[in-house]
């Protein structure tokens, strides 16, 4: 069986700054596009049978740098809808909203965790029976990848905040040993 790796885009000026940047379309810095070049070597030992993409451009250009073919597409992939916080860092949202946390509180209006959640399981049930001819590679966003990694645990969504936030351009690997999955590893540069 194949392995499911993550990748996060490279960095952006909003994630640079800690700004939530969920649809927002922002170029990768040229840190972001080194970063993404750098991964080539390594996906390019590894056997992808599909290589998916939050539609996004960061996403994609991440993808195109990194030198992955055939990516397809796929708008279940991209980072949460922040809507009335997008842009701003969470120490913004806390000036109007004291102790507000992402996981527990949510966003105001935008899309709830649970809606992530259903759409992260969706991209986990495309990608499970590609996973038998070889491992499946997806490029997508920090909040998005968190959502994913726990859904493929088995456990529910909130359980993201247990994990670190991915950094930009790096590589997580998720597997699974006697239908048991886990975490091979996570937020390799």
């Amino acid at each position: 069986m194949g392995e499911l790796i993550l990748i996060r885009h490279g960095q952006t000026e909003w994630s640079l700054s800690g700004q939530h940047s969920g649809r927002t379309d922002i170029p990768l810095t040229d840190a972001g596009e080194a970063a993404a070049e750098s991964l080539a070597p390594r996906l390019a030992r590894r056997h992808l049978v599909a290589v998916f993409s939050s539609p996004l451009s960061r996403a994609m250009r991440t993808a195109e740098l990194a030198g992955l073919t055939g990516v397809q597409p796929d708008p279940d992939l991209m980072e949460w809808d922040y809507g009335g916080y997008e842009g701003l860092t969470a120490a913004q949202i806390q000036e109007t909203t004291p102790g507000w946390d992402l996981w527990r509180d949510g966003v105001i209006p935008g899309e709830e965790l649970q809606q992530v959640a259903a759409r992260t399981d969706a991209v986990l049930d495309r990608i499970r029976p590609l996973l038998a001819d070889g491992d499946v590679a997806v490029v997508a966003h920090g909040h998005l990848a968190r959502v994913l990694t726990v859904r493929w645990l088995g456990l529910d969504a909130s359980a993201g905040r247990l994990l670190g936030h991915p950094h930009p351009g790096t590589l997580s690997f998720l597997a699974a040993e006697d239908e048991q999955p886990f975490i091979a590893a996570w937020n390799v540069p």
